[in-house]
């Protein structure tokens, strides 16, 4: 037998292994991810109703062909101020995010590849903000800041910052044992260069898992903010601020029920994908 027939077995082998599939919920979960993300970012698209004047003989219709999520107490367009209001939710939450993964990221990459008094007084640091509720931290900064969904955004982010520090924290504590990194060191590299170089790059996978679920529960305490009064106020169309207009006419549910189910279907969406993220890992 010649060597390229005793190798075609092992080729088969190879090209005939099943390749991971993804699940039926991630692809859903995905599909509508990008809705939201469509709606936030070219509203036009989806609605052409105004969501600031309505038609006062339009008042509290209920959900039908022309207006898919009815109608509120000034005859306007829920499914347009849903759909705008995401562009809100969003970016409110993108911003809450990226405060956390920076700030908390640096804390838990300098505290856990430096180790001693720097890790001690950083991790008392971080211990302090993990012993506030991360709702009630965000209540308090947006006080002091302003009551805007700005704001509110980045109290979010500073409510997220010690999970962050602690998850960086962990997985560069994990690689810097590591046998590659402990050669780079020896081998004459720099701190930076080696913290950068090796350690960084070996670390983002469990980090971005965790950006992502912080994406869904960002969301929904901006919404809880908003619904508390402390967002952008009316005529915005914030889904907490939907939420809690709707709330009042308890004639029409559907002013309640559709902004709800657009935080619920969103951060669940974003849970699956996170979840799923962490099983690969």
């Amino acid at each position: 037998m010649s060597s390229g027939q005793a190798t075609l077995p092992l080729q088969r082998a190879i090209f005939s292994t099943p390749r991971p599939k993804v699940p039926i919920s991630v692809l859903v979960a995905a599909v509508l991810i990008v809705i939201v993300v469509l709606w936030s970012a070219v509203p036009a698209w989806f609605t052409s109703y105004d969501i600031v004047s309505g038609s006062a003989a339009e008042k509290f219709l209920p959900p039908s062909g022309q207006h898919w999520f009815g109608t509120d107490h000034l005859g306007r367009d829920m499914f347009a101020r849903v759909v705008y209001g995401s562009a809100s939710s969003v970016t409110s939450a993108l911003i809450a995010v990226f405060i956390g993964l920076i700030v908390g990221g640096l804390i838990g990459l300098v505290g856990g590849f430096l180790g001693g008094w720097v890790d001690s007084t950083l991790g008392r640091i971080v211990d302090v903000l993990l012993a506030i509720p991360s709702f009630l931290l965000a209540v308090i900064v947006v006080s002091a800041l302003g009551f805007y969904t700005v704001n509110a955004a980045i109290a979010t982010g500073v409510s997220a910052v010690a999970v962050f520090a602690r998850v960086m924290r962990s997985e560069v504590i994990k690689v810097r044992s590591s046998v590659f990194v402990e050669a780079a060191g020896l081998q004459g590299g720099l701190p930076l260069y080696v913290l950068f170089r090796h350690v960084l790059p070996n670390t983002y996978r469990s980090v971005l898992a965790l950006a992502i679920l912080q994406f869904g529960s960002s969301i929904l305490v901006i919404a809880g903010l908003a619904f508390l009064g402390y967002g952008d106020p009316p005529p915005a169309s914030d889904w907490g601020l939907l939420v809690a207009g709707g709330k009042d006419y308890p004639s029409a549910p559907w002013l309640v029920l559709f902004p709800s189910a657009a935080i619920a279907v969103t951060v669940l969406s974003v849970n699956v994908i996170s979840r799923w993220l962490r099983q690969k890992n």
